[in-house]
Parts: C-alpha cells; structure tokens; sequence
C-alpha cells in the first residue's frame, strides 16, 4: 500500500483571484511519487475553518507526510519555512472579515516549532534543478504561520511526529498583471516543477 502525502494549497485572499497554491495543490491530487500518492485539500482563509479543516484532513487521511502551501506575494523565490511561530498578528483581514493583532494561536503553547521536513535536501534538490528557492525563517504571522505552528502542535500534542512543514510561494505573473503593480513573480509551471522536486526529495 501506498503512503499518503497529503498536500493542502489554501484560497484566495487579499482581493486576489487566484492562488498558486491552490492550483499547484489541485494539479497534484492523486499524483503518484515512489511509495507516496497525494490527496490535496484547499484550506479556507480563515482563522477557524483552515486550521479546523486540516485537522480533519489529517484526522481522515493518517498521512505519512504533510505539507502545506501557501502564497507570500512578494518574495521573489520558493520559501522552504523553518519555523512557526505562536503569534496571530494578521496584516489584512481574512477571507471573513476578522484580523486578529498580537494573539497566541495556542494560549499554553511553546512560543515556537521546527519544520519537520528534510528542510536542507529540499532545498538543495530544488536548487540543483535551478530554480530560485531560499531557506526561511520566518512563515509571518498570518494564516500560513497560524496552520504551519497548529498542525507541529497537534502532532506534538499526539505524540505523531511525521515530516511535515509549509513551503511558501511567489505570486504568479497575472496576479501582479492584474494589479497594475511591479513585483516579484514566479510562472505557475515553475513552482509547479518546484513542488514536484520537493516531494521527490521525500
């Protein structure tokens, strides 16, 4: 039997149409790599649902893996993140209207968890293949930071440890197009291939 990845890719948000991660997740759903097949699921942005919704993912899917996707608009490579911190401090209001500023996502949590994933062989396979990726300290404080640090919790909590960890995304060319604005960009073939390396990597 196969192994489960299960890759999560989350909404639009912040009046975009479109999000890479979702279309990257959607592209992969039922992909076979070695002894891993993916299932995909889209994460609301919002700061119940998403986390709610992923619990119940890896509740019903009893992954071997996890990763979750997600978008930062202007970084200009493929963000491996390293650590999710405890703190809820959102820029902008989530997809139903709430913005949380200076809140613990857990009250007694630790203030910090490391990615479980082979964050360094990722980041070498998918930089071998040239594409532009970087080492990440820091997932923000939005909804990505607020699912990357609740799905480390949970699994510490359970005493689950499995490879698990969030990868961050540029934002496609039509995005910044449709703004009018100039920032960085990365075509949705190329993030794709950067996906497909890492869960290779795996």
């Amino acid at each position: 039997m196969p192994g489960i990845l299960l890759l999560t890719g989350s909404e639009p948000f912040g009046g975009s149409k479109i999000n890479p991660s979702e279309q990257i997740a959607r592209k992969l759903e039922g992909c076979r790599f070695g002894t891993l097949v993916v299932h995909s699921v889209i994460l609301p942005v919002d700061k119940t649902l998403g986390p709610a919704q992923l619990f119940r993912a890896v509740d019903e899917y009893q992954p071997g893996v996890v990763i979750s996707l997600g978008e930062a608009a202007h970084r200009a490579a493929i963000s491996i993140e390293r650590v999710a911190i405890n703190l809820m401090d959102y820029r902008i209001p989530d997809n139903s209207g709430a913005q949380v500023k200076d809140q613990k996502i857990v009250d007694d949590g630790p203030d910090a968890y490391f990615s479980s994933l082979p964050v360094r062989k990722i980041y070498n396979a998918i930089l071998a293949a040239g594409v532009p990726v970087e080492l990440s300290l820091t997932a923000g404080a939005y909804l990505c930071n607020q699912v990357f640090y609740s799905l480390q919790h949970k699994m510490h909590v359970e005493g689950n440890i499995i490879p698990a960890g969030f990868i961050h995304l540029p934002a496609l060319p039509e995005e910044a197009a449709a703004t009018g604005q100039v920032f960085p960009t990365m075509a949705f073939d190329v993030s794709l291939r950067a996906i497909e390396i890492a869960i290779s990597a795996l």
